[in-house]
C-alpha cells in the first residue's frame, strides 16, 4: 500500500501528464493574436497588431490587467467580419471576456465551449444565424454574461445556457428563438431579455418576477408576467423538447471511463488535503486575530504581518454565494478565487479584519470583513450596497463588489499604495510634510462635502471618519473608507465603537446630530497637525474622545506655544505657519462643544478650500494678520 505523499505525488504526475499531453509548443498571446487576425476580414482597425511589438496591452481593443496579463478582447464597433477561429483563441491562457459587438460575422455560433475559462461573450448585433446546439454552453460553468441580442439565430433556447451555474446577465432579444423557455437555473438576474422573439408557451415559474417587458414581441408566451393566461395546451412543454438528449456523451463516457475516474479520484484526494490545510489556516487567521485584538491598543491601518495567508469565509449557510459586483466596468473575479487568493493582514480592529488580497485574475484589492451588520436584510443590504457602489467623487476609495453571509459580510475595495494616513502619522517615520498635510485634509474635505450631498437625509453621511479610515494612493491623494455604513450596522456597537456616536452631543442628547461628522473632521484635523493619535478613540462608549481638543484649547488659550505643531511638519517660512494656524482655527471650530458655534460642513469645507500651501512666503504684514486669526 502507498503512503498518502506517495499517492499524492503518483496522482499528480498522471493529471499533469493527461493534461499536458496533447500539447504543442507555446506560442506567445502576441502570435496567437496575430494568427487569429488573420482569420478576419476588414481589419484595418486592427493595423497595430503585429509581431514588432513587444507588449500586446498597448494594441487596440485588448483589455489588460495592470497593462501586463491580457483580460479579454473588446473587438467593438470596428466593421470586422471573416471567422472568428475559437481554436486560436483557447490558446489565450488568460482570456476570460470577448466581444464583437456591432460587426459584420455570419453562420453559426463558434464553439465558444471550448475555451472553459470564459465569463464574457458578447455578439450583439451581427449577422449570426441557425440554431444553437443544447450542447453550446455546456462546460462554461465561470461563465457569467451572455449577449446574443440583434442576429439571426433560431431555433430553441439551448439548455446548456439555461443550467450555466452563474449566469446574471442573458440578452437574447431580436432573435428568432422559438418553442418553450427553459428553465433557467439561476433566478434574479441583471439583465435579462428575450423579447421580440417567438417563444411559445407558460413562462417558467423562476421567471414569473420580471418585468413583462423582457418577453414583449413574443405572442406565443402566456402567464405571470403577462397578462395573457394559459391554456391547459400551455401547461406542458413540447415533448420533443423533453425528448432530445445528447447521444455523443454515451460514446465519450465509453471510451475515456477510466481515465474519468483517475481523475475524479486525483480531485477528490486533493479537494481531501486542501480541506485540510483551509481548517489548519482558519484556526491560524484566528489565532492571529485574537492576539492581535489583545496586544494592539490602536486600530490603526498599520500591516500586521507580512505573512501570506488565506481569506476564510465563515459562513457555511451561504456557501454557494457569490461576490456581487457593483459595476459593469471592473474585472470580475469569483468568490472562490477570493478564497484562493494569497492575503496579507493590514488590520483588524473592532468591526473585523482587513486584508490585502493578490486575486490572480484581477488586480490587488482590500477585503474588509464586518461582523455587525445584521440590521437589516438581504435585500435592504444589497439594495444599500448597490447605493455605495454608485458614489463617484475622487476623494472616495471605490466600493468594487461586496458578499452577503448571514454571520458575516466582505466589502472589497481598491488598493491604495501609500497606506492609511493614521500609519504615517503614527508610524516610526513620519515624512509628511505641510504642503502633503493640506492636500490630504483638502481632499478628505472635499470627500466628506460630497457625501453630505448625497446623503442629505442622513445625520451621520460618514459615521466614522478618522486618520485609519483614510487611505492614500501613490501620489498621497487620499481616500475616505469605511463611508455610509451607520444604515447597515448594528446600533450597539456603532454606539459603541463608531467615531461619530463619540461627539459631545451624542452624550447630551442621546444621538448623533448633522454635525457629528464635522465634529471627526476637526478631531481629523488636529491630529494632523499636531501628530498626536486621539487616544480616547480607544474607549468604549459616547463622548470619549474630547481630550485631544481639549488639550489644545487649553495650549491656545495661555498663548501660543509651538508644542502644538508637529515638529516633522516643517514649515520654514511664517506664511506657512501662518496657513497651519488658520487650519488649527478651523479644526477647533469643528470641535466646539456647542452645535450653534460649530462649523457647518460647508463652511468648514469653504475655509479649508482657502488654504494655501505658501512654500515661499515672505514674513510681512500679511502674516501678522494670519496670526491674530487665531486668537481666541
Amino acid at each position: 500500500m502507498f503512503h498518502e505523499r506517495e499517492f499524492i505525488s503518483i496522482i499528480i504526475l498522471f493529471m499533469i501528464a493527461f493534461c499536458f499531453l496533447p500539447s504543442s509548443t507555446a506560442d506567445t498571446d502576441a502570435q496567437i493574436l496575430v494568427n487569429f487576425k488573420s482569420f478576419l476580414s476588414n481589419a484595418d482597425a486592427l493595423n497595430n497588431w503585429s509581431n514588432d511589438s513587444i507588449n500586446v496591452c498597448t494594441w487596440t481593443g485588448l483589455i489588460c490587467i495592470n497593462q501586463t496579463i491580457l483580460h479579454g478582447l473588446r473587438l467593438e464597433n470596428m466593421g470586422l467580419s471573416g471567422t472568428i477561429n475559437v481554436d486560436i483563441l483557447m490558446k489565450l491562457s488568460n482570456l476570460k471576456s470577448f466581444s464583437v459587438i456591432n460587426n459584420n460575422f455570419e453562420g453559426t455560433m463558434p464553439s465558444f465551449n471550448k475555451i472553459v475559462g470564459l465569463r464574457a461573450l458578447f455578439l450583439t448585433k451581427n449577422k449570426f444565424s441557425g440554431e444553437i446546439p443544447d450542447d453550446a454552453f455546456e462546460g462554461l460553468r465561470w461563465l457569467k454574461r451572455v449577449f446574443l441580442a440583434e442576429n439571426g439565430f433560431k431555433g430553441h433556447i439551448p439548455k446548456s445556457l439555461a443550467q450555466l451555474p452563474r449566469l446574471y446577465d442573458i440578452d437574447l432579444h431580436g432573435n428568432s428563438f422559438d418553442g418553450n423557455i427553459p428553465d433557467f437555473l439561476q433566478s434574479g438576474f441583471r439583465v435579462f431579455n428575450l423579447s421580440n422573439n417567438q417563444l411559445e408557451g407558460a413562462i417558467p415559474e423562476g421567471l414569473r418576477n420580471e418585468d413583462p417587458s423582457v418577453f414583449a414581441g413574443n405572442k406565443g408566451l402566456c402567464g405571470k408576467p403577462l397578462e395573457q393566461p394559459c391554456s391547459e395546451s400551455h401547461s406542458a412543454p413540447r415533448e420533443e423538447e423533453n425528448e432530445k438528449e445528447p447521444k455523443k456523451r454515451h460514446v465519450l463516457i465509453s471510451i475515456i471511463a477510466f481515465v474519468v475516474v483517475l481523475i475524479l479520484a486525483s480531485i477528490l484526494a486533493l479537494l481531501f488535503i486542501r480541506y485540510r490545510r483551509k481548517k489548519a489556516a482558519e484556526k491560524s487567521i484566528w489565532n492571529m486575530e485574537n492576539a492581535q485584538s489583545q496586544s494592539h491598543n490602536t486600530n490603526t491601518s498599520t500591516a500586521s504581518t507580512s505573512e501570506a495567508k488565506s481569506i476564510v469565509v465563515e459562513s457555511k449557510k451561504n456557501k454557494d454565494e457569490d461576490l456581487n459586483f457593483v459595476t459593469n466596468e471592473r474585472v470580475e473575479f469569483d468568490l472562490q478565487d477570493l478564497l484562493r487568493a494569497s492575503a496579507e493582514v493590514l488590520g483588524s480592529g473592532s468591526f473585523g479584519s482587513t486584508y490585502k488580497a493578490m486575486v490572480l485574475t484581477g488586480p490587488v484589492v482590500v477585503v474588509k470583513r464586518f461582523k455587525h451588520m445584521n440590521k437589516v436584510g438581504k435585500k435592504e443590504f444589497y439594495d444599500h450596497m448597490r447605493r455605495l457602489g454608485r458614489l463617484t467623487h475622487p476623494n472616495l476609495l471605490p466600493l468594487v463588489a461586496f458578499y452577503y453571509g448571514k454571520d458575516e459580510k466582505l466589502l472589497i475595495h481598491d488598493f491604495a499604495e501609500n497606506g492609511s494616513l493614521a500609519s504615517h502619522l503614527h508610524g516610526r517615520h513620519c515624512e509628511l510634510d505641510w504642503a502633503t498635510r493640506l492636500k490630504i485634509i483638502k481632499g478628505v474635505a472635499r470627500g466628506l462635502a460630497y457625501l453630505y450631498r448625497e446623503f442629505p437625509d442622513e445625520k451621520l453621511p460618514h459615521g466614522h471618519l478618522k486618520s485609519s479610515n483614510v487611505v492614500l494612493d501613490h501620489s498621497f491623494e487620499p481616500f475616505l473608507t469605511e463611508y455610509g455604513l451607520v444604515e447597515v450596522t448594528d446600533l450597539n456597537h456603532a454606539q459603541q465603537f463608531m467615531v461619530g456616536y463619540k461627539s459631545p452631543e451624542v452624550s447630551q442628547h442621546e444621538g448623533p446630530s448633522e454635525k457629528s461628522d464635522v465634529w471627526c473632521l476637526g478631531i481629523l484635523i488636529l491630529e494632523l497637525l499636531t501628530g498626536k493619535f486621539p487616544a480616547n478613540y480607544l474607549r468604549h462608549g459616547k463622548g470619549a474622545n474630547e481630550d485631544l481638543a481639549m488639550w489644545v484649547e487649553s495650549i491656545v488659550r495661555d498663548g501660543w506655544s509651538g508644542e502644538v505643531l508637529d515638529k516633522s511638519i516643517g514649515g520654514g517660512s511664517r506664511g506657512e505657519e501662518g496657513e497651519m494656524l488658520k487650519l488649527l482655527r478651523i479644526g477647533m471650530s469643528c470641535c466646539e462643544w456647542s452645535l450653534e458655534n460649530r462649523l457647518g460642513w460647508k463652511e468648514a469645507v469653504a475655509k479649508i478650500e482657502e488654504l494655501k500651501e505658501m512654500d515661499h512666503v515672505g514674513v510681512g504684514g500679511g502674516v501678522q494678520s494670519q496670526d491674530s486669526d487665531l486668537s481666541l
